[in-house]
């Protein structure tokens, strides 16, 4: 799992909101399965180098909105999501993705010459 984790130190976006933001993509995209351990804050931020309560913050986080569940002595681990709340993948690139159609009105792009530009890169 730590494979697929990665920040980075120069975007806008605080560390342990990258961070946070990656761990949902996995539980909803399949890659972390409910009740399934996640490495210690410790072994995370150190495949990260960053600091460990930035680490911490990002699980807290995640722990208030139901996505993982701590119980104390025992490792954190992907929290059993009910159907009635179970969030697409579609629904978590809308923010992205009204950002990027208000950058593309800024410069001018047309809805085709996007299409064309996410379908390219796309197939890469």
């Amino acid at each position: 799992m730590l494979e697929l984790l990665n920040v980075n130190p120069s975007s806008g976006d605080p560390i342990y909101r990258q961070l946070s933001e990656q761990i949902v993509r996995l539980i909803v995209g399949g890659q972390l399965q409910a009740q399934q351990v996640l490495p210690s804050v410790r072994q995370i931020a150190e495949h990260l180098t960053v600091n460990p309560m930035t680490v911490s913050r990002a699980i807290q986080q995640l722990v208030e909105q139901g996505w993982l569940e701590r119980r104390r002595g025992q490792a954190t681990r992907v929290a059993e999501r009910r159907s009635s709340e179970n969030t697409s993948s579609a629904e978590l690139l809308a923010p992205e993705a009204k950002d990027l159609i208000a950058q593309a009105k800024q410069l001018g792009v047309s809805l085709d010459e996007l299409q064309a530009v996410i379908a390219a890169l796309w197939n890469q």
